[in-house]
């Protein structure tokens, strides 16, 4: 967020306290401030109870009232004013079953990790922290508050939010808390799909995904959230394209190059791209193959987008990317028109980029993906979506029946077109009286002999 946002946080604050109560910022707005990082948001805690915050401001919404959580707008932006509160006993590994309004000192001791419980006071400029959360913070450990297996027990998200922290932010996790996260694991379970589905793209999205997918293996985790990955560990390929090792090694080292906010569906594409391989590996003429992985895998990640609760639009383009991940490679051999045709299609981009660190990760050719490249970008726009030069009105005026002949003629002229052996209506007109030779006939059985292409 920008300066801007911070100053309106603070005229938040400073209305709290002009009317008798304690405010502060909470949470991850202090913490990156303190690694002299952008806060992303800044979330308020106050001794105010929600009736009191809503009497100050014009403009409020009650977003959680059961938890003393209000909206409070000031100008373009928008903030978390949260009631410093305790809570009762968790018994949906999700929330509390009762929240007891209480002070900083007692919110602070019900957080997760103590890097995310420290409090500023942005007008006294003081920090205010009660749990060691900024040595912690210079010492780069992802500590758990209290008991590490009570702050798990009582929220399973807090497993992935301890590895997502971690491997964002180049920390360790110390032993008790990562002790207890493994023994824990299983309860991931418990939690939602959706927020799960969140919580991995995140970790995959924020700059350090190898990272964090090295720690949901170790945790245990990653078996349990995603076990199509599972069988490629000990997948071996050919040492002489992937001298980094199995399909896993392989997988981890592709999202070593995953930037941070890189798209979802980028993210989802490079980690499944190869899930296929173990249950399509065989051996013949001995070497190693896995022919189909690329459509048995497309199904495949589907699937894993699906139970995620991805959307329907991201499922579809990771689908994309996994099916055609290695089509490339066949580029500089195609028609023209062909080439045309795939350098055209929504998500090409992101297939290139998928293409471009698939090959970073091992040893493949770049020069398939440089062709490809060099093509997208030496193409006119109308040179790969030209424009048509008939309609099927004008087959009709040509005599030919309405039918699905219709359209393997038109795909046909815009063969043509892309191949550059049409570029005009009368060059399409007489295209197509020279290669269909009885309009009243099915094109299919109509072709002139020697004259299709």
């Amino acid at each position: 967020m920008s300066d801007d946002a911070r100053d309106a946080a603070v005229k938040v604050v400073r209305s709290l306290q002009a009317a008798g109560h304690s405010a502060l910022f909470a949470g991850g707005c202090v913490r990156d401030a303190l690694l002299g990082q952008q806060p992303g948001d800044y979330d308020i805690a106050t001794s105010a109870r929600p009736e009191q915050v809503e009497s100050l401001f014009a403009n409020t919404v009650a977003v959680g009232r059961q938890f003393g959580v209000v909206l409070v707008r000031m100008g373009s932006h928008s903030f978390e004013v949260a009631t410093f509160r305790e809570e009762g006993e968790y018994h949906d590994g999700r929330h509390p079953a009762e929240v007891r309004f209480s002070t900083a000192e007692a919110d602070a001791r019900r957080r997760d990790f103590t890097i995310n419980a420290m409090f500023e006071d942005p007008v006294a400029g003081k920090l205010l922290d009660y749990v060691d959360g900024k040595a912690d913070l210079e010492r780069g450990l992802i500590r758990a508050v209290g008991r590490a297996a009570d702050r798990f027990a009582e929220d399973k998200l807090r497993l992935l939010r301890a590895i997502r922290f971690a491997a964002r932010l180049g920390f360790e996790l110390e032993p008790e808390t990562f002790n207890a996260l493994r023994d824990n694991a299983e309860g991931i379970r418990q939690v939602s799909a959706e927020r799960i589905g969140e919580e991995l793209v995140k970790i995959l999205t924020e700059g350090a995904a190898r990272r964090g997918f090295e720690l949901l293996d170790e945790s245990g985790l990653l078996d349990l959230l995603l076990p199509e990955l599972t069988p490629m560990k000990g997948c071996e390929q050919e040492s002489r394209y992937h001298p980094e090792g199995d399909v896993f090694v392989h997988t981890l080292s592709c999202l070593e190059f995953l930037e941070k906010g890189c798209s979802e569906s980028l993210a989802l594409g490079l980690l499944l791209h190869d899930v296929a391989k173990p249950r399509c590996a065989k051996m013949k003429e001995g070497r190693q193959t896995f022919y189909r992985h690329a459509v048995v895998g497309a199904h495949m990640a589907a699937d894993v987008c699906t139970r995620l609760r991805r959307s329907k639009a991201t499922a579809a383009r990771v689908s994309f990317l996994v099916e055609q991940h290695l089509r490339h490679c066949s580029a500089p051999d195609m028609r023209a028109s062909t080439l045309k045709r795939f350098l055209r299609q929504p998500g090409i981009d992101e297939l290139l980029e998928l293409a471009r660190i698939d090959g970073l990760a091992s040893h493949s050719d770049p020069s398939h993906y440089e062709f490809c490249r060099n093509a997208l970008d030496e193409l006119e726009d109308e040179s790969i979506r030209p424009k048509a030069l008939l309609s099927g009105h004008d087959l009709i005026e040509l005599g030919f029946e309405p039918g699905p002949g219709f359209r393997e003629i038109l795909q046909a002229l815009e063969d043509a077109q892309l191949e550059g052996e049409v570029a005009s209506r009368e060059q399409a007109l007489e295209l197509i009286r020279k290669r269909y030779a009885d309009p009243r006939l099915d094109p299919a059985s109509a072709k002139k002999s020697g004259t299709d292409s």
